[in-house]
């Protein structure tokens, strides 16, 4: 039987994000960005400044941790809407390639979706990349798209990304 615990992130776990971003980006986004974009990203995300400083700031990590092994992480923080209205934006949520399907995804989405629901927010809604096979994970788990957009994230690189939201 799988033991499933989701569990805050502290600064002690800066390493332990960073590593698990390193240990999926390359499954996640090899297809689709270059090596150079997806080392400027985990530096400009990852980083143990960027990362303090998150925490530091409205996001809220988990960790989820499946039989003792730590293998994935999210992060949700409230975003001031154009309606006045608050909703909470999933920032990240990635789970190492060799626990996808055992439902720690699932798990950490539920607990970005209960933090929202917990602070008052209508809605959780996320940025994924148009080519990422997680965009099919949200429509199952009954995220609508809202938008396409792409932005310039620096050094030449670019963003190509779905709006999705969860309204609850």
């Amino acid at each position: 039987m799988n033991e499933l615990i989701i569990r805050p992130a502290t600064l002690s776990d800066r390493a332990l994000i960073r590593s698990i971003s390193e240990r999926t980006w390359p499954s996640t986004y090899g297809h689709i960005i270059s090596q150079e974009q997806i080392d400027f990203m985990l530096e400009w995300m990852y980083s143990d400044a960027s990362l303090e400083k998150q925490m530091n700031t409205v996001c809220e990590f988990y960790i989820a941790n499946l039989n003792g092994d730590d293998v994935g992480f999210c992060s949700v923080s409230p975003e001031a809407e154009d309606t006045n209205e608050v909703a909470h934006k999933l920032n990240k949520l990635y789970v190492l390639p060799s626990a996808q399907g055992t439902g720690a995804g699932k798990a950490l989405l539920n607990k970005s979706i209960e933090v929202a629901k917990a602070s008052g927010s209508s809605s959780l809604f996320l940025q994924v990349n148009k080519q990422n096979d997680a965009y099919a994970f949200y429509l199952k788990h009954g995220f609508v798209k809202e938008q396409e957009f792409k932005f310039d994230i620096g050094n030449g690189f670019f963003m190509d990304d779905y709006v999705m939201r969860f309204t609850f």
